[in-house]
């Protein structure tokens, strides 16, 4: 309902303008929109007194598609084109944020802002948890670091999945270093990899796959390194391994201090989700809540 508000806003006046640039500049810049199909829909639109878009949707000459993407760009919201990136089309808040599943990951956003990172100024780092694999956990930590960037926070999104990482292949990324040589004194900062496409995030993926991913994130560099990229970003999601497979993502939700358990409806089983979260509450970190994932 408020995406609809918006929009017809936008697209309400002759002048159709948000800041410098007009919804037919920015499609014409774009390729979607030739000069003399601008007039013609500017004709329509002063003979009708319709809105710039509803004379372009009823000419034929633009879809819905075409104006949502006209007025991210408007107002400083950029998304994704599918076959335009190498990010994974799967990462639903990069291509279509207009759909009820983004709105549900706005609504997560909103929840964490109020509940988590709001609530203390220290709060800037979270991880996102699972009992058992497949459960959504990485897709879920990936679309939601999404959103915060796409809100204007500095964001982080490091895997620290080192058994079985995916963050590299959906962000279309290399994997030969990352959070592993970090942690072993072989990688720096420019380990971190920043997503040009999308507003704000940066990706720290996991990195070769080490022998001993449970004693690196046990060790004080660690907790050392997510303590100095709070000095960098406003927001550090982590991805962690599946909780029921090791003890990696009770380490990994300790040093984060606050974590979300994602459950995956029809598939998950609560007595394992149930165990998770008390685990995680003895090793001193906050659940804030739990995401079914039905996406």
């Amino acid at each position: 309902m408020a995406r609809t508000s918006a929009i017809s806003t936008a697209s309400g006046s002759s002048s159709v303008t948000q800041g410098d640039r007009s919804i037919g500049a920015i499609l014409i810049d774009a390729g979607r929109l030739r000069p003399e199909s601008a007039e013609a829909i500017l004709r329509l639109q002063r003979e009708q007194g319709l809105r710039f878009g509803d004379a372009a949707i009823k000419l034929g000459l633009l879809t819905q598609a075409d104006i949502e993407f006209a007025i991210s760009r408007q107002f400083d919201y950029p998304y994704l084109l599918r076959g335009q990136s190498a990010v994974s089309e799967t990462l639903v808040a990069a291509y279509s944020p207009f759909t009820p599943q983004v709105e549900a990951l706005r609504a997560l956003r909103s929840q964490l802002m109020l509940r988590w990172f709001d609530a203390e100024v220290s709060h800037k780092t979270l991880a996102v948890v699972s009992a058992e694999r497949e459960e959504g956990r990485s897709f879920i930590a990936a679309n939601l670091a999404i959103v915060f960037s796409q809100l204007g926070e500095h964001t982080m999104l490091v895997d620290a999945d080192m058994r079985n990482p995916c963050q590299h292949r959906l962000f279309g990324l290399e994997n030969r270093v990352g959070l592993s040589a970090m942690l072993t004194g072989r990688g720096g900062p420019e380990t971190i990899q920043r997503i040009p496409a999308l507003r704000d995030l940066s990706v720290l993926p996991a990195g070769v796959q080490p022998p001993n991913p449970s004693e690196l994130l046990a060790r004080p560099e660690f907790a050392q390194l997510l303590k100095e990229l709070t000095k960098e970003f406003d927001i550090i999601i982590l991805d962690t391994p599946a909780a029921g497979d090791t003890a990696d993502a009770q380490t990994v939700t300790r040093c984060a201090g606050g974590a979300i358990i994602v459950a995956r409806k029809n598939t998950s089983r609560f007595a394992r989700v149930r165990g998770m979260a008390e685990h995680a509450v003895q090793t001193g970190a906050t659940i804030i809540g739990t995401v079914l994932n039905d996406l």
